[in-house]
């Protein structure tokens, strides 16, 4: 059997924006999303992921903070999901409880969400914004992926620490879970990245066509 393509991630473009799940697009093929505290570099890794110098800000303009943004990989059954990132930023409770509230059933009913990209500083890891999506990650049997950007702010040596450091404490974790570095400015662990999110985005293509060819040969 050939290898599928690899997710054109250049060719991404903004869909949609929802306020909850009731508002999100139908719930078919395969999608990623990633979360992180403000200012952590997600906006920075979606743009360097995609080529794209302001695709994560498409959806960011006033008033649409709290919402969960979906943009499509030249496949409307291919999509990066971008979650509200402001963490425990300066928000009124009211609305931080309604996000927890959208953000945690999102995390548990969507069934075409394959996996969970946690994006934080390498600088300040595991933050209880952090350890709140872990968990939720955990409840939910959700694949989890830490991406620690920033990693050119630090040399090799501490950088590698922190990021075993990070591995250690998520040994316990039930499920699946892999850790690595990211820097946005020199581009570093793209691959690393790419390759992650294409064995999720794909999987459930790859396994209908394995179903397509067992048929075949009955």
């Amino acid at each position: 059997m050939s290898e599928l393509a690899p997710v054109k991630f250049y060719a991404a473009t903004f869909l949609t924006s929802a306020p909850s799940i009731k508002q999100c697009p139908p719930d078919l093929g395969s999608e990623v999303a990633f979360a992180g505290r403000s200012n952590a570099g997600k906006s920075s890794a979606i743009n360097t992921l995609t080529q794209q110098k302001k695709l994560a800000r498409t959806s960011k303009t006033p008033g649409r903070t709290q919402l969960i943004n979906f943009f499509t990989l030249g496949d409307d059954h291919l999509r990066l999901v971008d979650l509200p990132g402001y963490g425990f930023a300066k928000v009124p409770l009211k609305i931080k409880n309604e996000w927890q509230k959208n953000l945690a059933k999102y995390l548990e009913e969507r069934e075409s969400l394959k996996g969970l990209i946690l994006v934080s500083d390498i600088r300040h890891p595991m933050t209880d914004f952090d350890k709140m999506m872990i968990d939720w990650a955990e409840e939910s049997g959700m694949p989890l992926h830490v991406l620690l950007t920033k990693s050119d702010k630090l040399k090799r040596g501490p950088a590698k620490a922190t990021m075993l450091d990070v591995t250690r404490q998520l040994k316990d974790f039930k499920g699946e879970v892999t850790v690595q570095t990211f820097s946005a400015l020199k581009r570093e662990g793209l691959d690393q990245l790419k390759a992650r999110l294409n064995d999720w985005l794909r999987y459930e293509e790859a396994e209908q066509v394995i179903d397509y060819l067992s048929e075949d040969d009955e």
